[in-house]
């Protein structure tokens, strides 16, 4: 059977545990970062060129996945809206004993409120669980690419990686 972005736009399991934009188990533990999903070994740099830290490399040649240096990364964010295929997340695992928060890029409208109840989705965009919005931005640099956080139980901060627009999804 044929899995993975090339044949349903959807990373597989495989394609995500080989990715060198994956920061491991010990670094999640220690406070936010960032998770790079990108699987398609295409010409892009946008979010090298946006970290601050130099904690993303893609180098040369430019069609490299890009790598995450955990330890140089303060889990800023500023490489989320950068990322023109929306393959970048941030995760704080702990941000309480049950809750994690997850920040990601999110393209439609209308946009949610700060404290509203959302449904969240996993990368095919089902349903996983619910959510709560704690900060949603949209300042003119991100060019249309809002960033949304989300609090949710701590066990689905590996999956959640968008908000459901229907309550049915």
């Amino acid at each position: 059977m044929n899995k993975g972005v090339k044949f349903t736009g959807i990373p597989s399991e495989e394609e995500l545990l080989s990715i060198p934009g994956r920061p491991g188990e010990e670094r999640l533990e220690k406070g936010p970062v960032a998770f790079i999903e990108c699987v398609q070994e295409i010409p892009c740099n946008p979010c090298e060129k946006a970290c601050p830290f130099g904690a993303i490399t893609v180098g040369q040649p430019i069609t490299n996945l890009p790598a995450l240096d955990a330890d140089k990364c303060t889990g800023c964010g500023i490489c989320i809206p950068s990322c023109p295929g929306l393959a970048i997340f941030k995760i704080h695992k702990n941000y309480t004993d049950t809750t994690a928060l997850v920040e990601f890029p999110y393209e439609y409208y209308p946009l949610p409120r700060e404290g509203e109840n959302v449904f969240c989705g996993d990368r095919a965009g089902k349903f996983i669980t619910q959510g709560k919005v704690v900060k949603v931005k949209n300042p003119k640099a991100y060019d249309g690419t809002s960033v949304i956080t989300v609090e949710i139980p701590k066990a689905y901060c590996l999956e959640v990686c968008t908000i459901c627009r229907e309550e049915d999804c």
